[in-house]
């Protein structure tokens, strides 16, 4: 594994406050019904917070689509948090005409959520599979950066 991914995802975990154990955090999907991150439970889940707004997102979600569709059937899955106030239908819209297949969720913009604070979007944090926060990015992320960082940390388990 690259060095600088290594050194970049524990800066994240210095630069980004990670809650230190397993939490619980529903939110409503785009049907309205709650969804709780803990249904995910032994695998490693994405969640990245993002708003249709956000050039940065768009730009990430190639990655995030092939990430959750080649690793859906495995143990990584992809959430997403629309982090905005935004309509129902132009959200559900959205979703479509991107043809995002990984779970959406809802959450109003706050400053900090039960996994850490969102200061700027996109932020992204990865659980792993007993659902704790172990590290956290803001801005960009890249499939190849978060699969290699998955997998520096399955070799220590």
């Amino acid at each position: 594994m690259n060095g600088w991914i290594m050194r970049l995802f524990t800066a994240l975990l210095l630069g980004i406050s990670v809650q230190a154990q397993a939490l619980d955090y529903a939110l409503p999907d785009l049907s309205g019904r709650m969804q709780s991150l803990d249904q995910y439970r032994g695998k490693w889940v994405i969640v990245n917070y993002w708003a249709t707004w956000c050039g940065t997102c768009r730009k990430e979600l190639p990655d995030l689509k092939a990430l959750h569709e080649n690793n859906r059937d495995h143990d990584i899955v992809v959430v997403g948090i629309n982090f905005e106030a935004i309509g129902d239908q132009e959200l559900k819209r959205f979703v479509a005409a991107q043809n995002i297949p990984y779970p959406v969720l809802r959450s109003e913009p706050v400053r900090e959520t039960p996994l850490g604070p969102v200061p700027a979007l996109p932020t992204t944090y990865i659980l792993d599979p007993s659902g704790k926060p172990v590290a956290g990015e803001i801005g960009l992320v890249s499939r190849q950066d978060i699969e290699a960082y998955i997998h520096s940390q399955r070799a220590t388990r």
